[in-house]
């Protein structure tokens, strides 16, 4: 297949043995499970079956990939395995010794760059938190619990390590590395990115930001054993290495892992991240699904996706072409074109509407450190106000329907771990009346952090109750709780 038919599009799904039924259902319960999803591309053949975006988002949007970002970072190793410049039986001290402690533990001097590949290492979880300076040292300075290469751990820090080891061998930042030898190859965005740790370097254990087609090209080439149109850019026994199991991680109910990839049933393997960032990619069937989503306010989180995914799609591959369904296919496309990220479910009037409309709500103390609040109806469109330990804020929220917003606190990280951004993050808010008395707010942040905010107004007579919970990595950690109030007015009275 010629580099000019790579990710071009299928005549039809049923060409390629995926029923336009099949897609068409995905998307349904996609929809119907309230599950927030950014996009999804099937690839079969190298070959775009079918592909979709909710809006906001597009095909051109630089999304947070999160843990995938571990697969980039293994890739990376891999390039320079081919080089000679590692080899991963080094052990990682060797790259370190402006870190490493005089009184090191054997377990860390033990640690090869295997072993930290394979989640190995001898650590219980990750060594770093939000709020140290130095994240690859934190790996060297804690306390091991076990000997490395034995039983498998996941451990971000372990990756945090590896893309280091890369950008000290390198002089660059490791995804400007790839981009000769691998990315510019298979026609990676230029203006991808990565969000760089506390002490200065890419944060490959989470934070690369580039588009969904992107991070299916990366699959593909991967499930072609690091070739691309004929041209072999990573050497096969790295990648048949990196996609085989290396290490058993049953006890946590999976199939394997190898070097930061997932093992998956049906002979596949996946990249995957925080949020139901996928890439699933089955070699023997030569069929990539891939996605990028928000799954981290669901209770049910990346079961849903992968759910929907095997049982709606997976299940019904077809082995050879399948005849074709204009009609379906018609109503498929139609669906794709008008993919939006849902409101909020519920009435969009109530009875209590005007009763509490533009009234203040003194609240007792609570965790939010919420002193007052009040909702203001104008239209389609409801105002939260409120007062907390950073100031006066006000939130625009659309009534069943999402309003673009720039969510008020402004202290949350940038483009750097541990540096504010100075800017709200932008989101997507909206709400509905869910019973006659109680009114509930879905925020949606859209950035380059993910997260979700859930808010449930519950009013009796002059009292009001409310409840907020937060998916989010590092940030809405203020919007966490239960608080009750009282009306102004009748305080007053």
């Amino acid at each position: 297949m010629s580099k000019q038919e790579l990710f071009s599009s299928a005549n039809s799904p049923e060409a390629l043995g995926i029923p336009s039924s099949a897609v068409l259902n995905f998307i349904e319960r996609i929809n119907k499970e309230q599950i927030c999803m950014h996009g999804f591309l099937l690839l079969r053949e190298g070959q775009i079956v079918a592909e979709g975006y909710w809006d906001p988002y597009s095909e051109g949007s630089m999304h947070r990939m999160y843990s995938i970002s571990k697969s980039f970072v293994s890739l990376a190793i891999g390039l320079m395995v081919d080089e000679g410049k590692i080899n991963l039986d080094d052990q990682v001290i060797k790259f370190f010794e402006d870190k490493v402690p005089q009184d090191i533990h054997p377990y860390l001097v033990q640690s090869t760059i295997r072993d930290l590949l394979m989640m190995s290492t001898p650590h219980t979880n990750t060594t770093y938190t939000k709020d140290d300076s130095d994240w690859a040292a934190t790996f060297f300075n804690k306390k091991p619990s076990h000997p490395p290469g034995t039983i498998f751990s996941y451990d971000t820090s372990a990756t945090v390590i590896l893309n280091t080891i890369v950008e000290r061998v390198s002089g660059m930042p490791f995804l400007e590395y790839m981009r000769e030898r691998l990315l510019d190859p298979i026609g990676f965005s230029k203006d991808s990115w990565c969000i760089k740790t506390p002490e200065g370097t890419s944060w490959g254990g989470s934070g690369v930001l580039c588009t969904l087609r992107d991070m299916a090209r990366l699959a593909y080439v991967t499930m072609n054993n690091g070739c691309w149109d004929d041209t072999q850019l990573i050497s096969q026994e790295y990648i048949k290495a990196a996609t085989s199991k290396q290490i058993d991680n049953s006890l946590i109910g999976e199939s394997g892992y190898g070097y930061q990839i997932w093992i998956e049933e049906n002979g596949g393997f996946s990249f995957r991240g925080m949020g139901s960032q996928f890439a699933f990619c089955f070699p023997e069937k030569d069929f990539v699904f891939a996605c990028i989503s928000d799954t981290q306010g669901s209770s049910l989180g990346d079961k849903s996706v992968k759910d929907a995914f095997y049982q709606e799609i997976f299940s019904k591959l077809s082995d050879s072409p399948l005849p074709n369904d204009v009609e379906t296919n018609a109503m498929l496309n139609e669906k794709i074109k008008n993919l939006r990220i849902l409101p909020q479910r519920g009435e969009l009037t109530s009875s209590y509407e005007q009763k509490v409309n533009e009234q203040w709500y003194v609240l007792n103390e609570n965790p939010m450190g919420i002193r007052r609040m009040r909702l203001i109806f104008e239209q389609d469109e409801c105002i939260w106000e409120y007062e907390n330990a950073s100031g006066h804020h006000r939130l625009k929220v659309g009534m069943g329907k999402k309003t673009p917003q720039v969510f008020p606190d402004e202290g949350y990280f940038g483009e750097k771990i541990g540096t504010p951004s100075g800017r709200g993050y932008d989101c997507l808010a909206s709400a509905a009346w869910v019973e006659d008395h109680k009114l509930d707010m879905l925020v949606y942040i859209t950035d380059h952090y993910l997260g979700t905010l859930k808010i449930s107004f519950s009013f009796k007579q002059n009292e009001i109750s409310i409840c907020m919970k937060k998916g989010a990595e590092w940030f809405l950690e203020e919007y966490m709780g239960f608080a009750g109030g009282i009306s102004a007015l009748s305080m007053e009275s």
